[in-house]
């Protein structure tokens, strides 16, 4: 995974565009330093060239952040946002029905917004019942599909059944595994990225800003 070289723009380009993360504890950097999680990663690759806001709340269900969300692409404004929630309303046995209108809900409001939308996947243990897995599961791939919406499809993607890269609670990753998860999301979100004003993302996934004309 080639990662971002990044420089500044120049004095008098335009402001830089702001990604929003929606989350819960995943990318909240549950039980680990703060400056250690996967989002944090990602504002440190993207450096100057874009703001970045983790308005992720551990222990957030989608209805949770339904609520919140109106006010938060009110104040920010942002040119991306990336939804990684449902890990707790699966862990509580929620109708992925609720899930799918919640999610769609925002995004909905971030398409209004003009703003582009990444859809992080996430998967619940076996043990809940091969019928309701499936049925949550499946609301991801049935979002992306029906909102035209960028999607990874399992966040966790070779980290989940890794002992060795997730904590004993056997559901959130090791600060060792956050870069893991970082190259997990970068290759879909890297092209939304692209289009923005100030970013560029060449071919081989390495991004660099774009100066624009004064």
């Amino acid at each position: 995974m080639a990662l971002a070289v990044l420089t500044l723009t120049p004095a008098g380009a335009a402001e830089r565009p702001t990604l929003l993360v929606m989350g819960d504890s995943l990318s909240a950097a549950y039980n680990i330093e703060q400056d250690a999680g996967w989002v944090h990663l990602l504002s440190e690759r993207l450096g100057e060239n874009a703001k970045v806001v983790n308005a992720s709340i551990s222990g957030e269900t989608s209805s949770g952040a339904a609520e919140r969300f109106p006010q938060l692409i009110s104040e920010h404004s942002p040119g991306v946002v990336v939804i990684e929630l449902g890990g707790n309303d699966g862990l509580r046995g929620l109708k992925p029905s609720e899930l799918y209108a919640n999610l769609a809900g925002m995004i909905e409001q971030s398409q209004a917004a003009d703003a582009r939308v990444l859809l992080l996947g996430i998967d619940i243990p076996p043990n809940y019942g091969q019928a309701y897995r499936e049925a949550f599961t499946e609301v991801y791939p049935r979002l992306a599909a029906a909102h035209h919406v960028a999607l990874v499809p399992f966040l966790l993607d070779g980290i989940a059944l890794d002992d060795a890269l997730m904590q004993s609670d056997g559901i959130h990753p090791v600060a060792e595994a956050q870069p893991a998860v970082l190259d997990n999301v970068w290759p879909v979100l890297g092209p939304l990225l692209a289009p923005l004003p100030q970013i560029n993302v060449t071919s081989s996934g390495v991004a660099a800003a774009q100066a624009l004309p004064e």
